[in-house]
C-alpha cells in the first residue's frame, strides 16, 4: 500500500513507423521525469538502453508464450535470459500475460496464465529477487459482468473459474493484480466531465461512496470484484490509462489533454478512491507515442502523449 505521492510510469509501445531508437526513447524519458516504464515482450535493444538508469521497468511476457512458461525449466530460462542477464535494470513487475479473457480469441491462452505466474515467480524468488521483483498478469473491465454500482462489482460467470485461483494465489504470495482501467471505453460521450474528471458534484452515490469519476468507480468495480473471490486485500496497480486524440466522436487533443493532466493530478495525489481512500495510485499511462500499426478501431493508433518525432501532444506533463 502507498500513502505518498506515486510516480507515474507511460507504457512503450513500438507498434509504429518513424518511432526513436530505444536510446532516444530513454532519453526521452528521463528529460520528461518519467520514472516508471511498462514494456510489452523481453525486448533486449530497450533492455540494454534501460541500464544503468533510474526507470523502473513492469515488464510482460506475451500471450503467446505462455504456454512454454507451463514448464518450470522454460521459467527459469525466461528469467536468466530476461531479468537476471540485466542486474543493472530496475525491474519492479513482471506482467505474465495481458488482458487474457474467456470470451474473445485469447481464450486458447486461459489455461496458461497461472501455472505460468507460478512457475515465473518460482523462478524470481529462486533468483533471490522476490523482495524486488512481484508477478502478476494484467487484466482488465471486460472481465467484469456488472460494474455499476461499483461495490456491485462482479466478474462475469463464465470468468469466474479463470479469474478465481488467479486472485487467490495472488492474495497468498502478497502480489498485486495489474488492470487496465480506460473510462473511454465506458461511453464517456454519455457524461464527459465525469470522464474526463471535471465533474463538480458527485454523479454516482453508492452507499454514501461519493464518485466525481469514471476512473475511480471502474477501479472500485475492480476491487469489490476481487474482494467476491478472495482478493479484498490484493491491491490494484494500474497497468494501463489513457484517452485517445483522434478516431471518435470524444477523441480529441482537448479531451485527451485534459484526462491525461487530470488523471495524473489525480493518481499522483493522496485522496485515493472512494473505497480505497487515503493513498495513491500507482498508475501507467498508456502510452508514449501514436503507434499507426496498432490494428482494431482506428483510435487505437492515437493514444501518444508524443508523437514519433518526440513532440509532447498535451504540452509538458508533470508526472513525478
Amino acid at each position: 500500500m502507498h500513502v505518498y505521492a506515486q510516480s507515474v510510469g507511460v507504457c512503450y509501445g513500438r507498434l509504429g513507423d518513424n518511432l526513436p531508437s530505444e536510446r532516444d526513447v530513454v532519453s526521452l524519458y528521463q528529460r520528461n521525469g518519467i520514472t516508471r516504464m511498462r514494456i510489452y515482450d523481453p525486448h533486449q535493444p530497450t533492455l540494454e538502453a534501460l541500464r544503468g538508469t533510474n526507470i523502473e521497468l513492469m515488464i510482460g511476457v506475451p500471450n503467446d508464450a505462455l504456454q512454454s512458461l507451463n514448464d518450470q525449466n522454460n521459467a527459469n530460462t525466461w528469467v536468466r535470459d530476461n531479468i537476471q542477464r540485466y542486474s543493472n535494470v530496475r525491474f519492479r513487475y513482471i506482467a505474465v500475460g495481458n488482458e487474457v479473457d474467456p470470451n474473445n480469441g485469447d481464450s486458447r491462452f486461459v489455461p496458461f496464465v497461472l501455472p505460468a505466474i507460478r512457475n515465473i515467480l518460482t523462478a524470481i524468488r529462486n533468483a533471490g529477487l522476490g523482495n524486488q521483483i512481484k508477478v502478476s498478469t494484467a487484466t482488465y473491465s471486460g472481465l467484469l459482468g456488472t460494474s455499476f454500482p461499483p461495490s456491485n462489482g462482479a466478474f462475469r460467470d463464465n470468468v469466474r473459474g479463470f479469474i478465481e485461483p488467479i486472485i487467490r494465489f495472488l492474495a497468498q504470495n502478497n502480489q498485486p493484480m495489474l488492470a487496465n482501467i480506460y473510462p473511454y471505453f465506458s461511453d464517456p460521450g454519455r457524461n464527459l466531465p465525469y470522464a474526463l474528471f471535471t465533474a463538480t458534484q458527485p454523479v454516482v452515490n453508492d452507499n454514501g461512496r461519493q464518485y466525481f469519476n469514471l476512473f475511480d468507480a471502474i477501479l472500485d468495480a475492480h476491487y469489490a470484484a476481487q474482494a467476491r473471490l478472495g482478493g479484498g486485500n490484493v491491491e490494484i496497480v494500474v497497468s494501463e490509462s489513457g484517452w485517445p486524440s483522434s478516431g471518435g466522436p470524444v477523441a480529441t487533443v482537448q479531451n485527451a489533454g485534459t484526462y491525461v493532466r487530470n488523471l495524473i493530478a489525480h493518481v499522483r495525489g493522496t485522496r485515493g478512491t472512494p473505497l480505497k481512500p487515503g493513498r495513491s495510485i500507482e498508475t501507467y499511462l498508456f502510452a508514449m507515442f501514436d503507434e499507426n500499426r496498432k490494428t482494431g478501431n482506428v483510435e487505437e493508433r492515437f493514444f501518444g502523449l508524443f508523437t514519433p518525432n518526440q513532440q509532447p501532444k498535451y504540452g509538458q506533463l508533470n508526472f513525478n
